[in-house]
């Protein structure tokens, strides 16, 4: 029994360290019904492991502490992978729009830091991410730029696909290009009408020089 209970402890610890927790915000809301009105807390979390993995969750209760318990469950179940670059920032620049909030974030060179605010910023942290820009150019609301701050994180690529990607645009482009540059620097040819009747001159030219000597 003690073994097992040892176990699980040991389980517990090492959960809990698995992931880092940031509570964004807490709101008391309350739900009018026919006694009254019922009030309850709304915790938003965000949890990452600062290698990549991130997530939010929204739990409400009528205490604090199980609101951000069950908040922290939801962000485990709806984890992400952000691809990040050896510099530490993302691969590419990516601009959403949810809801009333709207958001570029861009890659950033070594020592650039994190230039964010609010939500984004703490959800980039959890990420891993240590160089970015960024700007929020909608609402200011802290779940909404939260919920949009995944989104944008969700439409990051590896650097290998949108490496393979240029490499397609610029393999389709190049045949095109040397198309028109041999187009360009290829003689004109002349139409086969204009040929066979330039060689019908050509040939009563000769017949009338014949003449004329022959006479």
């Amino acid at each position: 029994m003690a073994k097992n209970n040892a176990r699980k402890a040991d389980a517990m610890v090492k959960e809990q360290k698995e992931f880092e927790e940031e509570v964004l915000q807490i709101d008391r809301v309350t739900r009018v019904v026919k006694g009254g009105r019922r009030l309850r807390f709304r915790a938003t979390v965000a949890i990452g492991d600062k290698k990549g993995r991130v997530g939010v969750g929204i739990g409400k209760a009528s205490e604090v502490v199980t609101g951000i318990q069950k908040a922290v469950s939801r962000a485990k179940a709806n984890l992400i992978k952000v691809p990040i670059t050896k510099g530490d920032t993302i691969p590419h620049a990516v601009r959403v729009k949810y809801k009333a909030a709207e958001m570029m974030v861009m890659p950033a060179s070594p020592g650039t830091g994190v230039i964010a605010g609010g939500s984004l910023r703490k959800v980039l942290h959890l990420a891993g991410v240590k160089n970015v820009l960024s700007k929020n150019i909608g609402s200011r609301n802290t779940l909404v730029t939260a919920q949009a701050a995944i989104k944008a994180l969700k439409e990051l690529r590896p650097v290998r696909e949108a490496d393979a990607k240029k490499e397609v645009k610029e393999e389709k482009a190049a045949p095109e290009a040397g198309r028109e540059k041999a187009e360009k620097e290829a003689p004109k040819k002349e139409a086969p009408k204009k040929v066979a009747d330039k060689a019908k001159k050509e040939e009563s030219a000769k017949k009338e020089e014949k003449e004329s000597k022959e006479d």
